[in-house]
């Protein structure tokens, strides 16, 4: 085999992750690589601790990121806060809650599920019912923005029942951060994390996690040690502290940690509720264009997440038919169901630097084509003038 350098082609990506990425990120990644333990990387270090506290709205003195994807930062808050015996509520309504209860047991937890539909928020009903019924349980973890199906749960009043009744939250926002408003602290959440791939246009392979001081003491009085070495938070801190000297952990991943700190310098400069509102402002016209065809939404309004739209695929159409031909022929991704969504409904992500009005008018008209080609029943052409008629209002 003869070794070639890899040029991958240009594509719009509107799945469910990972999201463009700002030319400025990949620019960022270019930059020299220094020592970890370098003086000035450690500045780059406290800078972009503070930065991730501002997209958080925190005031958490941890919050950092974990040298791995989204995957890890729902690990460690598991395998730092969960002990063997130990009974944690878990809400499922979508592919990630279940991940959260595989987690649970991987730590020897007992998992006592909250089941919803797929597509719908977490019910805070049954929520309390579990709390109430469980008096000794340690932990309520949930979704806020379920990727798997476009739903969003009430987090503020998922939190409130939890400190009710004793319990810390472990929140995965992966989806929700930089695109929806996540206020950790105005909301009282313990362990939140996330990705950088998403609403955030950075590279993929880092997850930005925080944790309130509540969690930190769960942490200090485990009676047994955390499971895993490379997630274990007591060894982290060593590294991640500011203040003062670092303690050797592993080796950081320096390009990729330009990378995030620049994604966020980003989002620091257009302000966190400008992104907010851009992400809503596109998807007001996207679903405008999606509506207009005569597609359906498998999430209802009230919880619907602008960035991560659910579509209904059309009676008789092959879903991947068309995901195929938007891919060769235009240059453009989106995404397709997980579980019991699988053939079922599109995924088309407004995340980060793809929530703009290009993005949207492009996606329009390139599934507008495609579905009309293959005689779907939709209501052709109308999409991107529903959609400019949505942005003139």
């Amino acid at each position: 085999m003869r070794a070639m350098s890899f040029h991958p082609p240009q594509r719009t990506l509107m799945g469910p992750g990972p999201s463009d990425v700002y030319p400025r990120v990949l620019e960022a990644m270019s930059r020299p690589t220094i020592g970890h333990l370098d003086p000035v990387f450690v500045v780059m270090m406290d800078e972009l601790k503070e930065l991730l506290r501002y997209a958080f709205q925190t005031r958490n003195a941890l919050t950092m990121p974990v040298s791995a994807p989204g995957s890890a930062g729902m690990e460690m808050a598991f395998v730092n806060l969960v002990e063997p015996g130990d009974k944690i509520i878990v809400c499922q309504n979508g592919v990630f809650g279940g991940r959260m209860q595989e987690n649970v047991e991987r730590a020897g937890g007992v998992a006592v599920m909250v089941d919803d539909a797929w597509g719908e928020p977490v019910d805070p009903l049954k929520v309390e019912d579990a709390l109430k019924a469980h008096p000794d349980a340690k932990v309520l973890a949930f979704v806020h923005a379920e990727t798997s199906t476009g739903a969003q749960s009430d987090a503020k009043t998922l939190a409130e029942l939890a400190q009710r009744h004793g319990c810390l939250t472990i929140v995965d926002a992966v989806t929700s951060l930089g695109g929806t408003p996540l206020l950790v602290d105005d909301w009282g959440l313990d362990a939140v994390y996330s990705g950088t791939q998403k609403c955030l246009s950075c590279v993929p392979g880092l997850s930005p996690v925080t944790f309130s001081e509540r969690a930190l003491e769960r942490v200090k009085a485990r009676k047994t040690k955390v499971q895993s070495w490379f997630l274990d938070l007591t060894l982290v801190l060593g590294y991640w502290a500011g203040g003062g000297k670092r303690t050797y952990h592993h080796t950081a991943p320096i390009n990729t940690l330009y990378a995030l700190h620049e994604a966020l310098v980003v989002l620091r400069e257009e302000g966190i509720e400008n992104a907010w509102a851009r992400h809503r402002r596109h998807h007001e016209a996207l679903r405008a264009g999606f509506e207009a065809l005569g597609l359906s939404f498998v999430v209802k309004p009230e919880a619907r997440l602008p960035q991560l739209n659910a579509i209904r695929v059309p009676e008789g159409v092959d879903e991947a038919a068309v995901r195929t031909r938007l891919l060769n022929e235009y240059s453009l991704e989106i995404g397709a169901g997980l579980g019991v969504m699988a053939g079922k409904i599109w995924r088309v992500g407004l995340m980060g630097c793809a929530a703009s009005q290009r993005n949207v008018l492009f996606c329009l008209g390139a599934l507008d084509a495609v579905l009309t080609d293959m005689r779907a029943p939709i209501q052709s052409g109308v999409a991107v003038g529903a959609a400019m008629a949505a942005y003139s209002a």
